[in-house]
């Protein structure tokens, strides 16, 4: 029982020590990562929040306005792409931007405790993780586990009309993923049917920085 209780004081003050006031709406966190990115690709990055006062602020809480389901690939750096600083994104990362259990509970403790309402599975092209899926029979090791999860995304590519395979597994690939996270159970699934949460989709481009959001 003490156990519990503890565990149960532990969230409290997790939830009581957000800066609620720096919780915005999905649609006005969308904006910003738009604005920040637009911001990076003409060159004009203001670099917000990187200093040390920003430091001694986020030292004892964090209230990131967005949480990002990125890819691992070193060229892809979220803060920077989004022209954001310390405290302001919540970033899981894994190649191919697959996610599985401890993904999903890092997710939902960033939307049910520090607040984000707004999440963005970003993907990229020329992604090396979905490019084996398309092309590599066998990978070592644990490779596999991720190739596994991203090869119904080929498939499905495979039906649809396209002028690159790659390209159409890539954005596949990212589609299925904001599918899946919509109808995770029992969380982000209820806050979809709430309306009290955005997910969204996103392309990055290699070639120009520019993030493209996609949709069905």
């Amino acid at each position: 029982m003490k156990a519990k209780t503890k565990s149960l004081y532990l969230v409290l003050f997790c939830l009581l020590s957000v800066d609620m006031f720096a919780q915005i709406a999905p649609g006005q966190a969308l904006q910003k990562l738009i604005e920040g990115n637009q911001r990076f690709i003409e060159g004009k990055s203001i670099r917000p929040n990187q200093d040390f006062k920003r430091i001694k602020e986020v030292m004892a809480a964090q209230y990131p306005f967005a949480t990002i389901i990125g890819c691992s690939d070193s060229r892809v750096p979220n803060e920077i792409i989004f022209d954001q600083g310390l405290g302001d994104l919540f970033i899981v990362r894994t190649a191919g931007q697959v996610s599985t259990y401890a993904s999903w509970g890092s997710i939902e403790f960033a939307e049910e405790v520090l607040g984000t309402k707004l999440i963005v599975v970003l993907g990229h092209t020329q992604c090396g993780a979905v490019n084996a899926a398309v092309k590599v029979p066998e990978v070592p090791g644990h490779i596999v586990t991720l190739i596994n999860a991203i090869k119904p995304a080929v498939a499905r590519a495979r039906e649809l009309p396209h002028d690159d395979l790659l390209e159409a597994s890539i954005r596949e690939n990212i589609l299925m993923q904001v599918e899946q996270l919509k109808g995770l159970e029992p969380v982000l699934a209820k806050r979809v049917r709430e309306g009290s949460i955005m997910i969204v989709g996103a392309l990055y481009h290699l070639d120009t920085g520019i993030v493209e959001y996609i949709s069905k």
